[in-house]
């Protein structure tokens, strides 16, 4: 009995692979066209309804994507699972999330708020060549992917692949047949100019669609005798709609991509099939449209099922076709649960590997997960020294060996960074500050750092500082900085009149300083200054000197300081000086201060609405009016009655809740930048003397404000409102604080 069973199963499989040599070979071809993709999805859901095998299958852009997707094995309620809850637009930027940055490029972000790529190198200005480097959508692509392998060639795939790409330099078309299947896809899908180029065998590749936006003719030399060609491309504007230098870019762009689908459309022969959903009108960067080019996809090849039924093959054909698909993706998605025997660093900075490792957090004898893979990825690129970061594994008979890849960023060593805010509150003053920031990096083996700074506007100082990590890993650092500050102060007399003073000084910091984690650090030193306050009403210039020394602690893990949704912002600063300077008659008096400051913003949220605390104290212990070392309030979620920095003092208190909601998504459908309707509760004051410090002359204060935390800082538009009468209203762009 055991025997004719075994007879009849090898003769039901040869039957079976002579039926497969006897039926036509069916190629798969998908068109490029962004958002519009998810129609893909639902022409494979007719096609495994209808058991229509694909033997070959190639696609251009987004189409790519599905294509190779689908030659992993996966089946069509697999790819739109994963296709459809991804956040497809956090794949277009590639910003460092600021909780992942280290404490002091947080700084530097929140300062220079523009963001601009922008070096400086041998005497020209460089700039990336794409708005994007395509970090964040190499990471999203290795999600859906999870951690195969690279392939010696995509004929080894459960279904043999092509992804189509642009030599940027001849325009011709580039066949993608091996390697990394991520790099295929993002190589496909390169927008030139949005994305940063891609380089494939020694070539210069970008999207697909310019040169072959519908590859018949791949599949066709494949050796497909049936083609299925899926169009989802984008349709001409008509007149009306090209009033804008974008609209007339977009048709152009059009124009070229159509043609070549034009061209391919020639191949097409009668017995093949050319399925045009009707997505044409839609966004190809409006991914929530996703759900509606499905459904649109998924009614095109409704309408071709009477031609695409006649492919269909029986139901123990069809069987045997997804069960060699699944047996082939098990050799690949078997391996990446075998342990890593081999981590390899292609290095191409001046950053210590040793520094990589370690961040990368992955060790020989791990059985690396994709949560670790994708978290250990990003957490190096957070080291904001690289252009791009990937991995890339190689599966042995021993075990699997990972190669990690990472490219400095191109428009350096040397870097320029630009700040900028504005600010009304309805008065005749507007103030507006613009910072510029050129960085030295790489000086030295352990990565020192030559910093330049100049502030004009409300804010005037220009500085210099070297920082030197003492290590490999960087952890331990000195600092050297020099500057000089302007600053008008206006001070308000018990007569309730107004005068302002100027100060101007020079300021010296040397420490010596332990990053004990990414995101916090502490500082000892000393410091050094000397400045002077002038008034146009006092004849003599007052000076003095300071010197003493130093502690700061800090940590700093939110997601962003303007409205933070997330995570907490500590400060400790302890100044011990000796102070000296001569009165308004000449006479010299010298005291020691004790200087603390310390301030607390945290952050956390429920769905759409989020809540924020804020806890600021300072104080001075010298005499009342001996001091430089001022505090201040005033301003937006800063005492937000008054205006910004109205009231100075040696000593302050001041804590606020403040509560947000986020209108963008519930109500604007907007997913890109948040939209907060948000109302503060504040109290708060500063005193000049310790003696006169009491919590009974505590200002109350509130706001009710609209804003966005946008890619060049907040901007908001409120009103706020004291207890003791006073009202502001505020608009500002930029930084608030």
């Amino acid at each position: 009995m055991t025997r004719l069973l075994s007879l009849f199963l090898m003769l039901s499989l040869c039957f079976l692979a002579f039926a497969d040599e006897a039926r036509p070979k069916i190629g798969l071809v998908l068109s490029g066209g962004g958002a519009k993709g998810a129609a893909h999805i639902g022409v494979l859901k007719i096609l495994e309804e209808n058991r229509i095998p694909v033997d070959y299958i190639a696609g251009t852009s987004i189409g790519a994507y599905v294509a190779g997707m689908y030659a992993l094995g996966y089946s069509a309620a697999e790819i739109e699972k994963l296709m459809l809850n991804e956040n497809w637009s956090a794949g277009y930027s590639d910003a460092i999330p600021r909780e992942l940055l280290r404490y002091r490029d947080k700084q530097h972000r929140d300062r220079f708020n523009i963001p601009i790529d922008m070096g400086y190198r041998d005497q020209e200005i460089k700039l990336p060549n794409g708005l994007l480097r395509g970090q964040t959508m190499s990471q999203l692509l290795q999600r859906s992917t999870g951690l195969v392998h690279q392939f010696g060639h995509f004929d080894d795939l459960a279904i043999p692949f092509r992804a189509v790409a642009t030599n940027l330099e001849t325009s011709e078309a580039v066949i993608i047949s091996q390697g990394s299947i991520v790099k295929a896809m993002q190589a496909s899908a390169t927008v030139p100019g949005a994305l940063q180029t891609v380089e494939y065998q020694g070539k210069l590749v970008v999207d697909g669609g310019i040169a072959n936006n519908l590859p018949v003719d791949v599949v066709q030399a494949l050796g497909a005798d049936i083609i299925i060609a899926v169009d989802i491309g984008s349709s001409l504007l008509k007149r009306d709609a090209l009033n804008s230098t974008l609209s007339v870019v977009g048709q152009l762009s059009t124009m070229l991509t159509n043609a070549s689908t034009e061209r391919q459309k020639l191949l097409l022969s009668d017995r093949d099939i050319l399925i045009r959903p009707d997505v044409g009108e839609m966004s190809t960067t409006d991914f929530q449209i996703m759900p509606q080019a499905y459904a649109l996809g998924e009614q095109a090849a409704q309408s071709h099922l009477h031609a695409l039924q006649e492919l269909s093959v029986s139901e123990a054909e069809y069987s045997a076709y997804v069960a060699k698909k699944r047996r082939m993706s098990r050799t690949w998605l078997v391996a990446v649960d075998r342990p890593l025997i081999e981590l390899v660093v292609n290095n191409d900075s001046q950053v210590s590997e040793l520094l990589i490792r370690e961040t990368l957090g992955i060790l020989e004898g791990d059985v690396v997960t994709p949560e670790q893979l994708e978290a250990g990825v990003a957490n190096i690129y957070a080291l904001n020294k690289f252009e791009r970061v990937d991995a890339e594994f190689t599966d042995t008979e021993q075990g699997r060996v990972l190669t990690l890849n990472t490219k400095a960023k191109s428009w350096g060593p040397n870097y320029l960074q630009f700040g900028f805010s504005w600010e009304d509150n309805m008065s005749l003053e507007s103030p507006i500050s613009f910072d510029v920031g050129y960085t030295l990096t790489d000086l030295t083996a352990n990565g020192g750092e030559w910093r330049n700074e100049i502030g004009l506007g409300v804010d005037k100082y220009i500085s210099t500082e070297f920082y030197q990590p003492l290590d490999s890993d960087q952890l331990f650092y000195s600092r050297a900085k020099f500057g000089y500050d302007l600053k008008e102060w206006e001070f308000v007399d018990s007569q309730a009149s107004a005068f302002e003073v100027t100060h101007a000084e020079y300021r010296l910091d040397l420490g010596i300083g332990y990053n004990y984690v990414e995101q916090g650090m502490v500082e000892l030193g000393f410091i050094f200054e000397r400045g002077s306050l002038e008034n146009r009403d006092i004849i003599n210039e007052l000076e003095y000197d300071s010197y003493g020394g130093y502690v700061r602690f800090g940590f700093d893990d939110l997601d962003t300081i303007y409205f933070p949704t997330r995570g907490n912002r500590f400060t400790l600063n302890l100044y011990y000086r000796q102070d000296s300077s001569p009165d308004m008659f000449g006479t010299e008096s010298s005291d020691t201060s004790l200087q603390i400051e310390a301030d607390w913003r945290g952050g956390w949220s429920v769905a759409r609405h989020a809540f924020v605390g804020i806890v600021s104290l300072a104080t001075v212990d010298q005499q009342a009016g001996t001091s430089v070392h001022i505090s201040e309030l005033g301003g937006f979620l800063n005492l937000s009655g008054y205006s910004k920095n109205s009231l100075v003092g040696l000593h302050k208190v001041f804590g606020a809740f403040v509560y947000q909601y986020d209108l963008a998504r519930d109500f604007l459908g907007m997913n890109g930048y948040p939209l907060y309707v948000g109302s503060s509760i504040e109290a708060g004051n500063v005193w000049a003397g310790r003696d006169s410090v009491s919590l009974d002359d505590l200002i109350y204060s509130g706001s009710l404000y609209l804003g966005a935390d946008t890619g060049v800082g907040p901007t908001a538009i409120g009103f706020g409102w004291a207890d003791d009468g006073e009202m502001t209203i505020f608009i500002f762009i930029g930084k608030a604080f």
